[in-house]
């Protein structure tokens, strides 16, 4: 990928960030409401409760991204993507009879994780011309 093809105008890049924040609201609220259903499916049972976690995670990101579009809101999913890939490779050995699916989750994840990379990356640059401006008119 190159440099060009992470640009997205002020207004795209807001855009995008809140769909990942509605994302993330939709997300979270899956993992709240059936954990046993997303665990069963990726033969992860008994981490139920992980999967609680993960979605109030996917609250909190969501919650903030919606309200302040800030680039420090959108890198949490970053993070937040990274400790997903890390506990769903986890589950991809062997013996887990559901590691097609897994695969096919981090496969999505890491799709997503792409999106909110670039999303945080424009916020960021987006944040540092603003902040340079400011400081320029004060000057």
């Amino acid at each position: 990928m190159t440099k060009a093809s992470l640009q997205m105008t002020s207004s795209e890049t807001r855009r995008l960030a809140r769909a990942l924040g509605w994302f993330s609201l939709a997300l979270g609220a899956a993992e709240l409401i059936a954990p046993h259903r997303i665990t069963r499916a990726l033969g992860m049972q008994g981490s139920e409760g992980l999967v609680q976690l993960y979605g109030l995670r996917e609250i909190a990101s969501g919650v903030a991204i919606l309200s302040t579009e800030s680039a420090t809101s959108v890198w949490s999913r970053v993070a937040g993507d990274a400790l997903d890939l890390g506990t769903l490779g986890m589950h991809l050995g062997e013996d887990n009879d559901k590691q097609t699916n897994v695969a096919a989750v981090v496969a999505m994840v890491g799709g997503v994780a792409l999106l909110d990379a670039a999303c945080a990356a424009s916020l960021s640059a987006i944040e540092t011309r603003e902040q340079t401006g400011s400081q320029r008119a004060l000057n």
